[in-house]
């Protein structure tokens, strides 16, 4: 038994030394500069209005590059999110700026919406981001410059998140500290297939390839599913070095829960082998294990490193500077992540934007 503890928390502990170097080799490695810049569409859903919703769009809108154009899609004709986009049409009237009023008849009706975005659009470059991201002005010029290299076939980033409320900023933190790890990771063992909400750009040839948005509509892990499909054409995903923030919605600890749950099922649907083995990258778990068997000198060292590797991620790659201040809760956050995994393995129902949904074993929606 103490062999097995043993093995397990070193285990996770190259776990974190892998998160560590590459994220260090991230930040030491010259980012590549684009030579050609591309016209490209930037497709937004939106479905209400998210926290800080017109700082978001608005620094799509103050992109420094030579040739683009929003489009928002919305499925309901009296959304609120309507008024701030006329808004910024009127802060911007030489942008291109397009609001299309869309009929879904996908069971995820985010991609009914862009199905029809995507087929008003201009410019054989597309992009995809959540309707809360907020972006650098220089965020297209630095996730288009990958896309030069034929073989790549989609381009996505990293993303940082904040919060007004506390139950929210300890989500934040699991976000800064376990997820973007866990991603960093699966790329230096070989897992590249994966493509965040967060942005996704991606030639429009592609998208027709794999058969357009259409292909996706059933699915509710949309994003993943576009970045399998692509890289299944032959192509690489690239995660780009910028990180893009967003500002998350939960404010009680029950909203928090019912997204993290959400979040989890569907990983577990659509990445079951990874979703089981994602206890063996906890630390914390096993530096607990580890001391409860009188192992403190395996257990404290393994505990440190998660520690540090928290920190070079989450405050210095990602430059999340709530990280710092929420360091010494980095293990409670472990712990819960534990809770919600265990949760997360039984039961097929998930809250999503005010709509109750169940999920099929392979991670489509089922239609009620």
């Amino acid at each position: 038994m103490i062999v097995l503890l043993v093995a397990i928390g070193a285990a996770a502990g190259l776990y974190q030394l892998l998160a560590l170097a590459a994220a260090l080799y991230r930040l030491c490695t010259r980012e590549q500069a684009a030579t050609s810049l591309p016209p490209i569409s930037i497709l937004k859903p939106v479905h209400g209005l998210d926290p800080e919703f017109y700082a978001g769009i608005r620094s799509h809108a103050l992109q420094d590059y030579p040739e683009f154009e929003i489009l928002f899609g919305v499925s309901d004709p009296s959304d609120p999110a309507i008024a701030e986009i006329e808004r910024l049409r009127a802060e911007f009237p030489a942008r291109s700026i397009r609001l299309v009023v869309t009929s879904p008849k996908a069971a995820n009706v985010k991609v009914g919406v862009l199905e029809e975005l995507a087929a008003a659009a201009r410019y054989p470059i597309l992009l995809v981001n959540d309707s809360d991201i907020r972006v650098g002005a220089d965020y297209l010029r630095r996730v288009v410059a990958p896309l030069e290299d034929p073989g790549v076939g989609l381009v996505t980033c990293l993303y940082r998140a904040r919060s007004a409320s506390w139950p929210g900023r300890f989500e934040a933190l699991g976000i800064a500290t376990d997820f973007a790890p866990s991603t960093l990771v699966a790329r230096v063992i070989g897992v590249r297939e994966s493509a965040f909400g967060s942005t996704m750009l991606f030639r429009a040839e592609d998208l027709a390839r794999i058969g357009k948005f259409a292909a996706l509509a059933d699915y509710i892990a949309d994003d993943y599913q576009l970045g399998r499909r692509i890289h299944d054409l032959g192509k690489r995903i690239v995660l780009a070095r910028a990180v893009v923030e967003t500002s998350l919605a939960d404010r009680t600890w029950g909203e928090v829960w019912r997204h993290q749950l959400r979040w989890a099922r569907t990983i577990r649907v659509s990445r079951g082998g990874g979703y089981a083995g994602l206890p063996l990258s906890n630390a914390t778990l096993w530096s607990v294990a580890l001391a409860a068997a009188g192992l403190w000198w395996v257990a404290v060292p393994l505990l440190l490193l998660r520690l540090a590797m928290a920190f070079v991620v989450g405050r210095l790659f990602l430059e999340d500077r709530r990280v710092l201040t929420g360091l010494l809760l980095v293990p409670l956050r472990d712990l819960a992540g534990m809770v919600l995994w265990a949760c997360g393995l039984f039961g097929s129902k998930v809250d999503w934007r005010g709509a109750r949904l169940r999920l099929s074993r392979d991670g489509k929606i089922v239609r009620t």
